[in-house]
């Protein structure tokens, strides 16, 4: 099946790697056209070109930089249909609560929490004017269960994108706005191999835990975003969005 984002303008925050950037390869491929939203500008501008997509320089945690974001996708292509608001850091100093500090508290909780929050703010109006949209949130298996190895704002941050992506797609469900969390597992994007190259046992005890017996892999997640933005998840909103392998539903991993 092709072109099931046909006509469709869709952001991507964080589009420059990882998840984002498999996402924005598969919506490009599904038809539709993309605003990609980062702060890596070289690579940013190296993808506008590849891709045939809009590049716009923006720092999720300031508003100001997130509403004019969005107002590209509006103003450039006519209508916002679909937000995936997937920009997120894991820093190494985000450790165990008795180890982080308060600053490092904070950057992680404005980069993943308040980041989806101005995100939704900025998109919900044009969707709601069209009556049409689909909101898809980054957040995490561990909004679900403990961590294995201990990153508290981490977890407590994307706990915080699952409880308000379920409150939205309540509250917006009969004005035609679907909102969703996907829960990644482990996957191999920079953020983990930077984790193997800094610390590889503690990289090591996060893959034990998977059923499948491997990370997942960006365009896995990219499927499920497309999905999730796609017509053919019509019924589907305030749902917690698992694509991890296995993890969260294991009590045991066998070896």
């Amino acid at each position: 099946m092709s072109g099931r984002l046909e006509g469709k303008t869709a952001v991507v925050t964080g589009g420059c790697s990882g998840i984002g950037l498999a996402t924005v390869r598969r919506f490009v491929e599904e038809g539709a056209k993309v605003v990609v939203g980062d702060l890596d500008d070289a690579r940013g501008k190296e993808i506008a070109e590849e891709l045939d997509v809009s590049y716009v320089h923006v720092d999720v945690t300031d508003k100001d930089q997130v509403d004019a974001l969005f107002k590209t996708a509006k103003d450039t292509y006519g209508s916002v249909d679909i937000a995936f608001n997937n920009a997120g850091i894991s820093p190494p100093e985000d450790d165990s609560i008795l180890d982080t500090d308060l600053d490092a508290w904070r950057k992680v909780q404005e980069v993943n929490l308040t980041s989806v929050y101005l995100c939704c703010k900025a998109a919900l109006p044009y969707m709601l004017e069209q009556k049409k949209g689909s909101i898809i949130n980054t957040a995490s298996f561990v909004a679900v269960m403990g961590a294995a190895t201990s990153q508290i704002s981490y977890s407590a941050s994307k706990g915080g994108v699952l409880s308000m992506s379920r409150e939205l797609g309540v509250q917006f469900a009969r004005e035609g706005v679907r909102v969703n969390a996907l829960c990644p597992g482990p996957v191999n994007t920079p953020l983990l191999q930077e984790l193997f190259a800094k610390d590889e046992e503690r990289a090591a005890r996060r893959l034990v835990h998977v059923p499948m017996g491997r990370f997942g892999e960006p365009e896995e997640m990219a499927n499920a975003v497309l999905f999730l933005a796609s017509d053919e998840s019509s019924f589907i909103t305030a749902s917690t969005f698992l694509v991890d392998g296995g993890i969260s539903g294991a009590y045991v991993t066998p070896l």
